[in-house]
């Protein structure tokens, strides 16, 4: 019996050696090899980043403006622009006379007559980063945020991020248009530092 005892001892000590073994052990060289930035596998990717963000974050009334009519552009319908149109104490430049519906002109204006065209082109362009345009000498309250970036950009020295991003707005034959004439001839929204919506036509 002591003999059986002491086998029983001998090999209960052994496992638990074992166990204590491989919960301690080191990772091997394997498992510790990582790919370099860039190259993993496709599970452990991060989801892909949104556009670049402008040079420092919108002010909040900007933002909000933004958002507004993003939210507008995404549903569909073209008469919730209303919403952020009425934020504002007067109309933006939209390229209509004075006193005319903004709405019903961006329906006239799209190729599908219910104003959806207009809505991809906001919905496109607002999700891109703006050029913020400094007019006077207060930069935080005097400057001008620019939708597309690409409308202030100089056209023909582009980079192969930025001329797919032109390519996601327009059509190749007005994005090479545009790069001869070294001038951005399609939709141009902005928005001022205190959040007010100035205008939303296509530049001249």
């Amino acid at each position: 019996m002591p003999r059986l005892a002491e086998l029983c001892s001998s090999r209960l000590l052994v496992l638990v050696l074992a166990a204590l073994l491989l919960v301690y052990r080191s990772p091997s060289p394997a498992l510790e090899k990582r790919a370099p930035p860039g190259q993993e596998t496709t599970k452990s990717q991060e989801p892909v980043p949104p556009p670049a963000p402008a040079a420092r974050p919108l002010p909040v009334p900007v933002e909000e403006m933004r958002q507004a009519i993003l939210a507008a552009a995404l549903s569909g319908h073209i008469e919730e622009l209303r919403v952020p149109l009425d934020w504002n104490e007067l109309r933006p430049d939209v390229a209509t006379k004075p006193g005319d519906d903004p709405i019903a002109y961006w329906k006239k204006s799209s190729g599908d007559g219910e104003g959806r065209e207009i809505l991809a082109a906001l919905a496109n362009m607002l999700q891109m980063r703006p050029a913020a345009v400094p007019l006077g000498k207060d930069l935080e309250n005097n400057t001008i945020y620019v939708w597309p970036y690409l409308a202030e950009a100089k056209l023909e020295a582009l980079s192969p991020s930025e001329e797919v991003d032109l390519l996601r707005l327009v059509s190749p034959d007005v994005a090479k248009a545009m790069r001869e004439k070294k001038k951005w001839t399609w939709w141009r929204l902005t928005i001022g530092a205190d959040g007010t919506w100035h205008s939303f036509k296509k530049a001249e």
